[in-house]
C-alpha cells in the first residue's frame, strides 16, 4: 500500500473514527484503525465491536492495499505534523510496519494484518429514511441529558427512537429517561419510517452521532433493523448495535391531569435556581418551590452551610403549593427549553410535574419531585 493524503483532511477523518477506539483493549486489533487504499481514495475504519465508523477521503493512490495501525498514536502523529503538509503512507506487509512521511518527519508504526480486523456486518436493513441533520441534532440534544447511566437498567442507557402519534399526525419520537426525569421530542414522521421498529440507540452511539453532525444543512440517511442502526452523514458511515431490551411504557409516567399552571420567564427562573442552589450540598440538591398567586419563592436550606431564598414574580393563579426538586435536574430541563417562557404543570408535592416550552409543544419534560 502506498498513498499520499493532505494533512487537514486526514486529521479531520481520523478525528471522527479514532474516538470509537477504547484506550484500553484486551484485544490488540481493536486498538487499531483499518486503512484501505483503492481508486484514489483512502478509507479509515474503527470499531469497538458494538459501534463501527468508516470514513472515506480523496487520496493520491500509488498502490492499493490495506493495513491496520494503532489508532490513537496515528492520530497524535498526524495532529502534531505541520499544517498544510502532504503525508505519505507506505505499508510494508512483509515487515509488518507502515512508514509515515511528511516534510522532514519520518515515523514507522507496527501494523497488524487486515484479516484480523472485525467487521460489524450490518445485515439486512428493513427501514430506510432521510432526516435533516438539524432535526437529528435536535432529537439528540433535547433528550440526551436524561439518558440513564445505571448499568443495571441497561434498557434505559440510550434514546428510544420510534414512530408515534396518530395516523394523521404521525411523528418520529425520541424518548430518554433515568427514572427521575423524562425527555420526549417529536418530529413529523419522515417518508419511509412508517412501521419502523422501536429501537434503543446506545449512549455512546448517540454521542458519536452528535459529534459527527458538523453541518446542520446536511442530510442524514438512517437505516434500521431489529438489531442494528446505520447512519450515513456525508463521507462517514456509522453502524451500531442497538440495545437489546424493552423500553418501559413511558406514557404511564406523563401526567395528563395536572391542573396547577405556573408560567415563568425561563432565564430568570434558571438564574434564580442556580443562585439559591449554591448553598445546597452535593448529596441533597433539593430546592423548594413555594407557590402562591403571582409569586414563587425558591429556597434552599442546608444544615451544614446556611440557607438561601429568592422571590420571583410569576403567572400562577391556583392554590398555594410547596414542592421540591433536584436543582441540577431543574437546570438541565430549563436548558432544553428553546423559547423564553416555560410552563410547569403541577398536581401535588408527590406527583410528577410536566414542563414545556410555552410556544413549542413538540418537546415535553417530566420531573419527579423530591421531599424537602
Amino acid at each position: 500500500m502506498k498513498v499520499t493524503v493532505e494533512r487537514a483532511q486526514l486529521l479531520k477523518s481520523l478525528g471522527h473514527v479514532h474516538r470509537v477506539v477504547e484506550r484500553r483493549n484486551t484485544i490488540p486489533i481493536l486498538g487499531n484503525v483499518l486503512l484501505r487504499a483503492e481508486n484514489a481514495q483512502l478509507s479509515l475504519k474503527a470499531t469497538d465491536l458494538d459501534l463501527e465508523v468508516t470514513e472515506t477521503l480523496a487520496a493520491e493512490a500509488g498502490m492499493g492495499g490495506s493495513t491496520t495501525v494503532p489508532a490513537h498514536m496515528f492520530y497524535d502523529i498526524v495532529r502534531k505534523l505541520p499544517d498544510g503538509t502532504q503525508i505519505s503512507l507506505e505499508g510494508d506487509g512483509d515487515r509488518a510496519v507502515m512508514a509515515i512521511r511528511a516534510g522532514r518527519s519520518r515515523f514507522t508504526l507496527q501494523t497488524l494484518p487486515e484479516s484480523d480486523f472485525p467487521d460489524l456486518a450490518a445485515g439486512e436493513m428493513t427501514h430506510s429514511f432521510t432526516l435533516a441533520a438539524s432535526d437529528m441534532k435536535r432529537l439528540i440534544d433535547r433528550t440526551q441529558f436524561a439518558i440513564s447511566t445505571e448499568e443495571t437498567r441497561y434498557y434505559l442507557n440510550g434514546i428510544y427512537l420510534h414512530a408515534a402519534g396518530s395516523p394523521k399526525a404521525a411523528t418520529l419520537r425520541a424518548v430518554a429517561t433515568d427514572g427521575h426525569r423524562l425527555a420526549q421530542v417529536d418530529l413529523p414522521l419522515p417518508k419511509g419510517a412508517e412501521g419502523m421498529p422501536g429501537v434503543i440507540v446506545p449512549r455512546k452511539t448517540v454521542g458519536e452521532v452528535q459529534r459527527l453532525i458538523e453541518d446542520n444543512e446536511a442530510e442524514i440517511r438512517l437505516e434500521l433493523s431489529q438489531g442494528k442502526i446505520r447512519l450515513t452523514i456525508g463521507n462517514v458511515v456509522l453502524t451500531s448495535k442497538l440495545i437489546d431490551g424493552t423500553f418501559p411504557d413511558y406514557g404511564r409516567v406523563i401526567p395528563q391531569n395536572n391542573d396547577k399552571e405556573l408560567i415563568v420567564d425561563k432565564a430568570d427562573f434558571a438564574a434564580a435556581v442556580d443562585r439559591v442552589s449554591t448553598i445546597s450540598s452535593e448529596r441533597g440538591r433539593a430546592v423548594k418551590l413555594a407557590l402562591s398567586p403571582g409569586k414563587l419563592v425558591l429556597s434552599v436550606n442546608n444544615p451544614d452551610s446556611g440557607s438561601a431564598t429568592e422571590e420571583l414574580e410569576v403567572e400562577y393563579a391556583a392554590d398555594a403549593l410547596d414542592i421540591g426538586f433536584n436543582s441540577r435536574y431543574l437546570l438541565d430541563i430549563a436548558a432544553q427549553i428553546e423559547g423564553e417562557v416555560a410552563v410547569l404543570r403541577l398536581a401535588d408535592p408527590g406527583s410528577p410535574t410536566l414542563i414545556q416550552d410555552r410556544d413549542n409543544k413538540t418537546a415535553l419534560y417530566v420531573l419527579m419531585p423530591m421531599r424537602v
